[in-house]
């Protein structure tokens, strides 16, 4: 059938972000209002959605876009057990986010700005979700990035503000060169862009990408390791923290990166097996590192970060394992714990004046013991400790890996012990070792605005493991029979993960007032703290190679410039020369005529 109710639910934050623009700039509650609803909305016709398809509707919204040659384009909305479940994300994180916000970011000169941007990221972000073909979702997938640049320099007086969202868009420049030129492959082999062409012609001609199968898959992957903060190209998001907690939240649980890990499964059908060993060494690759780093960061947004960094690792190894359902489930219980964690995490930095280095925190607990709760809870979920939501997801990964790959179970491992340390840590400083500042000392609760959502939150994270995400999936993706003993093997080693990681936290940072590590651990702390020197190096490859090319360039110019200008002069002076022969005097020019014949016959005579 076409609906009307799709194109509501895609268009609701969009219009809020253009009455926002021209129309509310001097409005700030009205703004934040028609943000809220629009996001509220949104999410409850997402709901009637999924009735509707559960009941067993065929769901359907298109229209021709473009017709050249060819080349036919609709726009159309794909409706299907993926696509229902992020529209849900979305929607529903996203409005618990923004309802945050409206305490959050209270007196700030920008209100009314925050919101429109905010309401452009999310319309931005559902039509990633319900694009139905490559260039649909490739335009929503620029203006995400265009949002983001716009939400990260939110604050944009601040230098690292502004020189962070220029990292971010222009590092996501290069993932998305490369999925461009995946793209226009696609097209030119396959004939068609649409998803359902594109997996019918590869399933009516096995050979269609031949021996650019892997090329193609890899390219079309480089989206995802720019928006997913992949290996390589992972360094813009920790500082992507320059943005106000909000965005943060947003960023990293409903939106930006959930962006690649969610394309990848939704293109899953273009990925040859080679393609997928490299994807998952790769997840593999970006959670051990990034929980390493976690493990020696100060600034509390920083290490959930990375977290995030760690967590996109293990969903782009299940991709890479074979497995979308367990990738997108622990991307579902991923979103309700990190937004949390974020929020819960702007809920300190709100009680302590700003403030984001957890040494200058402590005793926290007592004075914020709602921020505290939730936190926790959070924080186990994040864990994996039953029965919170990351235990299920998490473990599902794991078993994956257990099946498939035992080095990539070992990594796996190691990084669930990482996760448990560095946010033990976290929370050991943070809430309950000695006030370290002024600040902690006059803490104080956050409003009901923005405790009230920590407490959904925190539910979701409980329960979430709960809501059948894995199993709402398995049928559009032909899983494979589920093998219980690789579960319980994966549980009893990631509960070991835990224990080790909870106890030497314990072992270490209780009643620590400074972090004993780097004493002990002085040239490898060196390298975490400075993030594997990523920033630097690549810094020193633009001064090689952009700089130089610069350099080069420049003087290249400063010699044709040199040589033109010699050219320039010589014609000039021949000019002048030539006009002061021009007297308008007949005798002069007789004179001239006979020097000229005597000269002339001069040369003929002689030779």
């Amino acid at each position: 059938m076409n609906d009307p109710l799709p194109w509501l639910i895609l268009f609701l934050p969009l219009l809020a972000a253009v009455l926002i623009a021209l129309f509310l700039q001097g409005k700030p509650r009205l703004s934040a209002l028609v943000s809220v609803g629009a996001v509220v909305v949104s999410f409850i016709l997402s709901l009637d959605l999924l009735a509707q398809f559960l009941g067993g509707a065929m769901l359907s919204a298109k229209f021709n876009w473009l017709r050249v040659g060819h080349l036919t384009i609709d726009f159309a909305l794909r409706f299907d057990a993926l696509s229902l479940l992020m529209v849900l994300i979305v929607t529903g994180v996203g409005a618990v986010i923004h309802i945050y916000s409206v305490g959050y970011m209270k007196g700030d000169p920008g209100y009314p700005r925050f919101f429109g941007c905010m309401s452009l990221f999310t319309f931005s972000m559902l039509g990633v979700v319900l694009s139905g073909n490559f260039f649909q979702m490739f335009i929503f997938w620029e203006l995400v990035g265009v949002c983001s640049y716009l939400l990260i320099g939110f604050w944009h007086r601040r230098p690292a503000a502004a020189d962070a969202a220029k990292k971010a868009f222009l590092t996501n420049r290069l993932g998305d060169f490369g999925f461009f030129t995946g793209i226009i492959l696609v097209w030119s082999m396959a004939g068609t862009m649409d998803f359902i062409r594109v997996r019918e012609e590869m399933m009516r001609n096995p050979e269609l990408f031949d021996a650019a199968a892997t090329g193609v898959g890899l390219l079309i992957f480089c989206g995802a390791v720019g928006k997913s903060a992949q290996f390589p190209l992972h360094v813009w998001l920790p500082d992507a923290m320059e943005g106000p907690t909000p965005v943060s939240a947003l960023i990293h649980a409903a939106t930006m990166v959930a962006a690649g890990v969610y394309m990848i499964c939704r293109v899953f059908f273009i990925f040859n097996v080679p393609a997928l060993q490299i994807i998952a060494w790769i997840g593999g690759l970006t959670a051990l590192m990034a929980g390493l780093i976690a493990v020696q960061q100060d600034d509390i947004k920083r290490i959930l970060a990375y977290s995030t960094l760690s967590q996109l690792g293990y969903m782009v190894m299940a991709v890479g394992l074979g497995e979308p359902p367990a990738a997108m489930f622990h991307l579902g219980t991923h979103a309700f714990f990190k937004a949390l964690l974020f929020l819960a995490a702007g809920s300190v930095i709100h009680g302590m004046s700003h403030e984001q280095d957890i040494w200058k925190m402590g005793r926290l607990k007592e004075r914020m013991p709602l921020t505290f709760w939730t936190f926790l809870a959070g924080a186990l979920a994040l864990c994996g400790l039953w029965p919170f939501s990351g235990f299920f997801s998490k473990d599902a990964i794991l078993a994956l890996a257990c099946e498939k790959s035992p080095t990539l179970f070992a990594v796996g491992i190691f990084v669930a012990f990482l996760t448990t340390f560095y946010m033990f840590r976290l929370i050991l400083v943070v809430f309950f070792n000695r006030s370290k500042s002024d600040a902690a000392g006059h803490a104080h609760e956050s409003p009901l605005i923005m405790v009230v959502p920590l407490f959904v939150l925190a539910a979701a994270s409980i329960f979430g493991g709960f809501f059948g995400i894995e199993q709402f999936l398995a049928p559009q993706f032909a899983p494979a029979p589920e093998a219980a003993s690789f579960f319980i093997k994966a549980a009893g080693f990631g509960f070991a993960a835990f224990a080790a990681g909870a106890v030497t936290a314990f072992a270490l940072y209780f009643k620590a007032q400074s972090d004993p590590l780097p004493a002990q651990m002085q040239w490898t702390c060196g390298l975490l703290r400075h993030k594997f020197y990523f920033d630097e190096i690549y810094a020193e490859l633009i001064d090689l190679t952009q700089e130089s090319l610069a350099k080069a360039a420049n003087a290249l110019d400063f010699v044709l410039k040199l040589v033109i200008r010699a050219l320039h002069g010589t014609a000039e002076l021949t000019g002048r020369a030539l006009r002061l022969a021009q007297t308008g005097n007949l005798q002069t020019y007789t004179l001239l005529f006979a020097a000229g014949i005597a000269v002339v016959l001069y040369f003929m005579l002689l030779h």
